[in-house]
């Protein structure tokens, strides 16, 4: 066996223009249980990527969904991009219906933009 190291993709987390990031002040409000779920399942895809399902979907465009079953007994989903080499955070919400709602997904595509141009 060789010693050879997996490679880590960086993670990037969307911001305002005031600096705020959104998707991070989200994780930390989530209980301790799921933000380790969400951070072990986003580890997966940093040293995995490209991941399918069922932990990634493509949601078209260059946008992902990162889906996390969190101990709490909900469903989390993370949207993010992949460009330059980084993984790009744009948003992050508790599941509540089993179709992914369209205002969730235009919400990301806008910051998604925001972070690729």
């Amino acid at each position: 066996m060789t010693g050879k190291r997996l490679t880590e993709i960086p993670v990037v987390f969307y911001h305002t223009s005031t600096g705020v990031e959104l998707v991070r002040d989200w994780l930390r409000s989530l209980p301790e249980d799921d933000r380790r779920t969400i951070g072990i399942d986003l580890a997966t895809v940093q040293v995995g990527w490209p991941v399918g399902m069922p932990l990634c979907r493509p949601l078209g465009g260059g946008l992902w969904e990162l889906r996390s079953s969190l101990p709490s007994h909900r469903i989390a989903r993370v949207l993010f991009c992949v460009h330059e080499g980084r993984l790009g955070i744009v948003h992050g919400f508790i599941k509540k219906t089993q179709k992914t709602p369209q205002d969730e997904i235009d919400l990301a595509r806008k910051r998604m933009k925001e972070m690729t141009t």
